[in-house]
């Protein structure tokens, strides 16, 4: 999704978009688990300032995902909201250059104020690599389908949820089996 500079009136531009589901798809391929449950709703505002524009937006990534304890597919919605300013091209390269006001030593130096600004091409705004980047950031480190969910038999593979398989789970490690003789008075 494009919005072209000169559509951000005085007052800001506001955007509730639907995104397509492949967008979200193409963002979570190359992530371990994850799968796209359908597309999004983009709720936005943008607004020029400073040369540049500022970007507040937030919507939730309906996906799926193994549970990390019994592999059982989790369906989940993740929120998403981020702020970001978006600087032209053409003021980064001015700025990189020393010509705005000398206030950039080099190149090579990085503000922590900056981490927080994309750049853009200067008259258009290309929305997609912005909300994948976003759902990437913001997926759960792992995922579970309950916080008392037991997971799976160590020994045979029987979800535990389901039914007990009797196996003894605490399997001793094969590195210690000697110790395990020890008589010890």
């Amino acid at each position: 999704m494009f919005v072209k500079i000169e559509e951000i009136i005085e007052g800001g531009l506001t955007l509730d978009e639907p995104m397509p589901r492949e967008l979200l798809a193409t963002a979570l391929a190359d992530t371990h688990g994850f799968t796209a449950e359908g597309g999004i709703q983009l709720k936005a505002k943008l607004s020029k300032i400073s040369g540049g524009v500022l970007l507040e937006a937030s919507f939730k990534a309906p996906v799926a995902a193994p549970c990390k304890r019994c592999l059982a597919e989790v369906k989940l919605e993740v929120p998403v909201e981020f702020t970001l300013n978006l600087v032209p091209r053409d003021l980064v390269a001015r700025e990189a250059k020393g010509e705005d006001d000398g206030a950039a030593e080099s190149g090579g130096t990085f503000d922590l104020g900056d981490s927080d600004d994309e750049v853009f091409d200067g008259r258009k705004i290309d929305l997609d690599p912005i909300v994948r980047e976003q759902v990437l950031l913001a997926l759960p480190i792992s995922v579970v389908c309950r916080e008392d969910c037991k997971g799976l038999c160590p020994m045979c593979g029987q979800n535990l949820n389901e039914k007990e398989c009797g196996h003894e789970r605490k399997v001793p490690d094969p590195r210690l089996a000697a110790l395990k003789d020890i008589k010890l008075n």
